[in-house]
């Protein structure tokens, strides 16, 4: 490897936990009823990215879509996307090839919006409630935070954003991500919205 490929890496400490998020089959699977374009090459980054940050005793924290089988979330019940990561199904669970070890975040367990791992939004009220990964984290110690995972665009976009918002110096891996793109483009408007919010891209 190249000093300034090695250079690119993030550094972990104790301080530090790296948050792979939504590395999941109906994400990460070409088969997945959301399937995201090159979202396999974010699972050997992640494990990647675990090995050296459990090495250096960092944290690692893993997230998980776990949807109820009926939400406003999905297109069939009113919202814009299709079916996916119902809870105890195939699409939930995590892509095979992922190397889980470490904490469990489950986000959008109920009728919400569960984009970030920070915190979801109940739909019918619009109120926001946290997840427990701000606790975990302020237990732990942890003052920065290195984000993987699926979607830049929105799942990575609100967790760098709520990140950021809530004090933690906050980086995105951006060989470790992959953008829906609903609409074109969408993918390089949240890194830039990231960076707005002062989230380093690494």
């Amino acid at each position: 490897m190249s000093a300034s490929a090695e250079a690119a890496r993030p550094s972990y400490d104790e301080h530090t936990a790296l948050l792979v998020v939504d590395v999941q089959n109906d994400f990460a699977d070409p088969h997945g009823s959301l399937s995201v374009q090159g979202a396999e090459e974010v699972v050997d980054v992640a494990n990647r990215e675990a090995a050296r940050a459990r090495d250096a005793g960092a944290l690692v924290v893993y997230t998980r879509d776990w949807h109820p089988a009926e939400t406003p979330h999905f297109a069939p019940f009113g919202g814009v996307w299709p079916v996916h990561c119902v809870k105890e199904t195939w699409g939930a669970e995590f892509h095979p090839r992922l190397e889980v070890d470490g904490e469990l975040i489950y986000k959008a367990t109920g009728p919400e919006d569960g984009y970030s791992a920070f915190s979801v939004q109940p739909l019918p009220t619009g109120d926001t409630r946290g997840t427990g990964l701000e606790q975990l984290l302020r237990g732990r110690g942890i003052e920065r935070v290195v984000i993987v995972g699926i979607a830049t665009d929105y799942c990575v976009r609100e967790s760098g954003l709520d990140a950021a918002r809530l004090g933690f110096d906050a980086e995105v891996l951006t060989d470790g991500i992959r953008a829906v793109n609903l609409e074109p483009g969408d993918g390089e408007r949240a890194l830039q919205v990231l960076e707005r919010a002062g989230v380093r891209l690494r």
